[in-house]
């Protein structure tokens, strides 16, 4: 799968700031905005955006060759180009506190707090938009079955910015589950324990 290298994002989010379209870092790549260095490689990025922007992002980067891969929702939906680059979206609509009220497609809302919005990172030397540190652990922490990947981001996480990370998200809760049991991955990465 190809790389969402850090020229291609930074070119995404110019177009998108071009087009006025705020948008927040989430993920692998708002994780490494928070630590001002790519950590990793990603195979996309996943943006958080006001529903009302919706329609203008899509005719934008329709217009850039991105096509609708995955559409679950209205509200969360995965755009790729046909060099293999993926934009994953997430859509809210803030409330009167400021919160981003996030309809996932089981009907339910999420609540993104609206502290969370306040992250401020680095990519390439240019400042970006991201979640909070504490918001990033609180989108891992409920109903998400974490990587391998997502174990190394939120140690990322505590390290640099001392965020407490609930018992399941910690590195050593990896190592108990393992004692005694082998350890396999699934092809998105997942930890499977025997």
């Amino acid at each position: 799968m190809p790389e969402m290298t850090e020229p291609a994002l930074i070119e995404l989010l110019s177009w998108l700031d071009d087009a006025r379209i705020t948008t927040w870092l989430d993920g692998g790549w708002g994780v490494d905005a928070l630590m001002h260095s790519q950590s990793r490689s990603h195979s996309d990025v996943d943006l958080i955006v006001q529903v009302k922007d919706v329609p203008r992002l899509q005719t934008l980067l329709a217009g850039k060759g991105f096509t609708i891969k995955n559409d679950t929702s209205p509200y969360s939906f995965v755009l790729a180009n046909g060099a293999g680059f993926e934009v994953d979206i997430h859509a809210v609509t803030f409330d009167g506190a400021g919160n981003g009220i996030y309809s996932m497609e089981n009907g339910q809302n999420w609540t993104y707090p609206a502290e969370g919005f306040s992250g401020q990172g680095i990519v390439a030397d240019r400042r970006v938009r991201c979640l909070s540190a504490a918001a990033q652990v609180l989108c891992h922490a409920e109903g998400y079955t974490p990587t391998v990947k997502d174990f190394q981001d939120m140690e990322l996480l505590r390290q640099r910015f001392g965020v407490e990370l609930p018992e399941h998200l910690q590195a050593g809760s990896v190592e108990g589950l393992l004692a005694g049991n082998e350890m396999h991955f699934d092809m998105d990465n997942k930890i499977k324990i025997d």
